[in-house]
């Protein structure tokens, strides 16, 4: 099997494939006939992106691995077909989310202390129900505060593919902005969907004295 044909096999599990492919899955692929490089498969990787560079799809690395998107200026016709609008999160939960994704790790009484208000409960799940954060251990501290941090999820929605490849921080753009300027609006949920007195109402509340 020569170069042009391992290439080939690569792009077409790629494009076939459902989630991105880390590069062990893709010498997976020739592991019955013969053995492959990491160095190489990089290698191919790198030409299919060049040879599909100025087409309506890209390749592109994740922290999880490689996949085939649309670029982004065709992604909204695309989304045309999918007209279901995704979720909708307010300022404060994606002001919590920065806050994780630049701070990390971090308790919720540090989260508290940067953004002076109280951070719900209800903010904490929906962000580890999204999957973009988890609880990583525990702060060495009275009461053992847990410790969170962004998941790889949270890089591959993002389409990261490593925390070194977040927005710098701009002095005169508010954190939030940073992240939310890359994924959704921070328009405010439906009201069914924010419980009543926290953190997401209207005006934020001054945080309780420890």
């Amino acid at each position: 099997m020569n170069t042009a044909e391992v290439k080939r096999i690569i792009e077409a599990a790629l494009l076939c494939a459902q989630q991105p492919m880390p590069l062990a899955d893709l010498r997976r692929l020739f592991a019955e006939d013969f053995e492959i490089g990491a160095d190489t498969v990089r290698a191919l990787l790198e030409e299919l992106r060049a040879d599909w560079q100025g087409r309506g799809v890209e390749l592109i690395a994740l922290s999880a691995g490689w996949r085939f998107q649309s670029t982004p200026d065709v992604a909204r016709f695309i989304e045309r077909l999918h007209p279901e609008k995704p979720p909708r999160y307010s300022r404060a939960v994606l002001e919590t989310l920065a806050i994780i994704a630049y701070r990390q790790p971090v308790t919720r009484g540090d989260i508290e202390e940067i953004r002076g208000v109280t951070v719900s409960a209800h903010i904490i799940k929906t962000l580890e129900d999204r999957g973009w954060i988890e609880v990583i251990g525990t702060k060495d501290v009275i009461g053992r505060p847990s410790l969170f941090a962004t998941t790889q999820r949270f890089l591959d929605d993002l389409g990261l593919r490593n925390l070194r490849d977040l927005p710098s921080l701009d002095a005169d753009v508010p954190i939030a902005d940073a992240i939310g300027q890359r994924m959704i609006d921070f328009s405010e949920p439906p009201t069914e969907a924010t419980p009543p007195n926290t953190d997401e109402d209207a005006h934020d509340r001054p945080s309780a004295a420890d």
